[in-house]
Parts: C-alpha cells; structure tokens; sequence
C-alpha cells in the first residue's frame, strides 16, 4: 500500500512527540481494495490541544476532536488533512450527533463506534504489526459484504444517515448488504426523516454518481428508503404502460437512469433519466382509439399519459428543491423534462419545428435533451427504440443551428425600432415577436432591409391590433406543434 508522504510526514511527527498515529476509515478501506483515496484521515491518541500545539497551523472548529493539519501539497485532497483524537460516543438523542462525545486512548474504542467493518479497520503507520481489525473488516472485504458494526440496530438508531450510506457503499463498492444488517436497514427506514434534505441530498448524490446507481435505486425501494427520499418515484410502481413499454413506470425510470450512467453522463442528466416519466402516474387513462372513448377495460385501448412531462417538470421542481439542490441544476433539469417529449419523426418534424423548439430549450441544452431522449427510448426495453430518428433529428438540429430562435438572433434589435419611430415599450416588444414568429417560418425573412421594412408596417397599426397579431401569431406556431405532437401521441401511444 502507498501511503502519500504528506501523511506519513504526519505520523512522523506526532510519533516523535509520543504519539500514536492510525490510518482509519475509507481511505485504508481503498488502499486495501487497491484504490485512490478521495480524502486522508488519521487518528491518534493526541488530544485536540496538543495536536494543535504540534501543528501550529492547524484548524480547529468542530466538538468531535478533527483538527485539519494543514500540508505543503500541490494535491487538493492533502492540502488538509484530518486527524481525530480516539473517541467514544454516547447518546443520540437526535438520531444523527452524538450527544456526548469523550477522548480515549484506546484504538479499539474509536474503532467501536464506527458504521460498517470495512471503515473499522485501522493502520498503524509507525508499528511493524500494524493492522487492527477488531470487527473482521478485511474478511468482509474480501468477501465483497457490507455489514454494520456490533449491533446494526443500535447503528442505525444511532445516525440515521448511516441507513442511506449503507446504500450508497454497497453500490460504490459493489457490495452485497450482510443479511442482518439489511433487516435492520428496513426496520429503521422511517429514521431516515430524522436527517436534514441537504444531508440527505448529498448522499443521494454520491449514490446517483456511482456506476451502480440502478441497482442502488431498487435496493432503496425494497428497504422502505425511497419513500423518505422521493416518494413521488415510488408512485411508480407496479404501474403497468403500454405495448410500447416492457417495464413499469417505476422499472423504466430506474433503467433510463441506468443508461445515463452506463453512457457516463453527468448528475443532471442522471437526475433527468430519473424523473422524466415521474408524472406518469398522476396522468395515466385507459383509452379506447377506435370509438375515442375512454374506458375501463377493453382490448382496443391502452394506457395513456397525456401531458405527463408538464405535470412530471412541476413534480420534479418540487422534488429538487426540497432536496435543497441548486436553483440553476433545478431549472435545468425540470426543463428537460418539460421538453423531453418533443416531436422527432422524421415524417413530421419540420424545420421551422426545429427552430421552435431550440427557441424554447435554447441551443446549449439541445444535446442534454436529445441524449435523454436516448435514455427514455433504451430504457422502454422495446424495440422501438430506432436511434436513427434522433440521428435525423440532429441534422435537422445542426442544419437550422445558425437561423433565428430567439428575439436576439433577429438582424434588427430595439435600437433599430427606435431609430426607425418606434416608442420603446409594451407596442415594440409585440412588433419584436411578430417578426420572429414570421422568421422562425421563413428563416429568409432574417434581412435587415426586409425587417424594417415590415417594422414600417406594424408600427401603422395600433397597439390594441398589435398585440393582438403578436398572441395569434404566438398561437399559432403553439397550435402547429401541439398537432405535430398529438399525431405522435396517438400513432405511438406515448
């Protein structure tokens, strides 16, 4: 095992003021599985006090006895490294922090209060016997098992965050969860609304990031977590679709994200798998094609979710920001979902559809969306799924990548309305989206001349007419989509 020298600097020194110095938790975990740490953590028998007059430098702000000690490395992981006094702990009044928190000077007590036998293990960096393994960590290790320390009841009732955690190592390290440590994962499951969202979220984070985050998501279904964390998923299940889903709402959701992941594609996108069909339930009806009726039974029909994005993009907010994620991650993702249904038959897609909907998405998040898209179509796990559609959809894309969406493309800006006698207000702003609706038709008409021209004509008209023009033609492009969008509901039952 190769111990970085910034560390071993460290242990030096506290051995040489006659004391004690362990490698501890998930960076000798990994170095035993022959992997990088993240991070590196030592403890000691050094008193908080004494480790802070050893290192002068070093940062104190915490009743846990974790002093930072702060190294010369250029590494961002060993600028500081944590070094904690043994400890033992007592009371958890609050299912998180202990309420009391004693220095010992045994390795053993420190060991003790540990989560799981795999972070139990210690190493010590200045002894010639120097692995203490108290729990038979290195046996689960090898064995590939999670299992708690001691009592797994008594774990968990201790931080309840170590329930969600117990999820998230058994997908980092691929480990199956030990039989009783996983009885009691589900006898406490409720615990788990003892911690705090923002807590949470970043160990739903960490587990979303791992490669298996598919697997992950099912095993905190079958514990009783996924209800603590988002419920609104586990709406999904048992859910049955239609012919074009082999899976349930639930079962499709879980494989779209475990294509994200498979694809490695980054946590909003992972996010946006996830959730993307999360309406589904609140929206499903039976419908019979033939008659147009809707009906209970029958074997004309199938199940429908007619608007599912629009009420899956308001769920997702919801969720996100419960969870306490970023406002801007949020916007982003609830708005791939909003748009994750858009329109891609090539017997139906237009141009001027194209250039619609970059308008809506913005050209910066068109890939993302197409590449959930892909995720949706792989994980219905039905040959539907053509990848040669979003293929032709992204020539389409690239084809229309330098014509007008947005009011900014347009070769004329407010400035020139006004040169051009137009009073800067309510009357300018509907002249600016009537000229880009017609141009969004008829990307040609994008011509300086051509547009003042057009300007001089709309500006006769008074603003009552005006802002009349502007709605219809906002209406009417809406209405040419959702036409597109209603034959391909019907002709895919989506």
């Amino acid at each position: 095992m190769e111990v970085a020298k910034e560390v071993l600097q460290i242990a030096h020194i506290l051995k040489q003021e006659g004391h004690s110095a362990y490698l501890v938790g998930g960076c000798l975990r990994d170095l035993l599985l022959n992997k990088e740490p993240n991070d590196w953590d030592l403890t000691t028998d050094a008193k908080p006090e004494e480790i802070q007059k050893i290192f002068p430098e070093s940062v104190y702000e915490n009743e846990f006895g974790t002093v930072g000690v702060k190294t010369d490395s250029e590494d961002p992981r060993l600028k500081i490294v944590e070094v904690t006094t043994f400890r033992i702990e007592e009371g958890y009044s609050n299912k998180r922090h202990p309420d009391s928190v004693s220095f010992s000077t045994d390795i053993n007590d420190d060991l003790s209060r540990r989560d799981f036998t795999v972070n139990a293990i210690a190493l010590d960096l200045n002894a010639n016997d120097p692995i203490t393994d108290p729990f038979e960590g290195q046996k689960d290790l090898k064995d590939e098992v999670l299992r708690a320390v001691g009592d797994p009841d008594q774990r968990f009732k201790e931080d309840a965050l170590r329930l969600l955690r117990a999820v998230r190592f058994s997908a980092q390290l691929d480990f199956a969860i030990e039989q009783e440590t996983f009885k009691a994962i589900k006898e406490n499951a409720a615990l788990l609304e003892h911690v705090s969202k923002e807590r949470i979220r970043i160990e739903f984070e960490k587990l979303i990031m791992t490669d298996k985050a598919e697997q992950a998501l099912i095993l905190l279904q079958e514990l009783g977590l996924l209800q603590y964390i988002i419920p609104e998923l586990e709406e999904g299940v048992g859910v049955e679709q239609n012919m074009h889903h082999k899976y349930t709402v639930f079962e499709h959701n879980v494989k779209s994200l475990g294509y994200a992941v498979k694809q490695n594609m980054p946590l909003e996108l992972r996010l946006a798998a996830l959730l993307h069909d999360v309406g589904k339930p609140a929206t499903r009806e039976w419908k019979d094609y033939a008659k147009g009726e809707k009906i209970k039974d029958g074997k004309k029909g199938d199940w429908t979710f007619y608007s599912h994005q629009v009420v899956g993009a308001k769920m997702t907010e919801k969720i996100l920001r419960r969870l306490t994620f970023p406002a801007k991650l949020i916007e982003k993702v609830s708005l791939l979902v909003y748009e994750h249904m858009f329109v891609y038959d090539p017997d139906a897609v237009t141009l001027a559809g194209v250039r619609r909907l970059i308008s809506r998405v913005g050209k910066e998040n068109m890939e993302d969306l197409i590449l959930l898209r892909e995720a949706d179509r792989i994980g219905s796990g039905v040959p539907k799924a053509q990848p040669y559609r979003l293929r032709h959809l992204q020539a389409m894309v690239e084809k229309v990548s330098t014509d007008p969406v947005s009011v900014k493309m347009l070769k004329v800006n407010g400035q020139d309305l006004m040169s051009a006698g137009v009073e800067p207000g309510p009357k300018m702003g509907d002249i600016l989206d009537i000229l880009l609706q017609e141009v969004i038709e008829n990307p040609e008409k994008n011509e300086k001349e051509a547009l003042l021209a057009r300007v001089k004509e709309l500006d006769k008209m008074n603003e009552n007419e005006l802002s009349k023009m502007a709605h219809q033609a906002q209406e009417t492009a809406t209405k040419k989509q959702e036409e597109i969008d209603e034959d391909i509901k019907k002709k895919y039952f989506v």
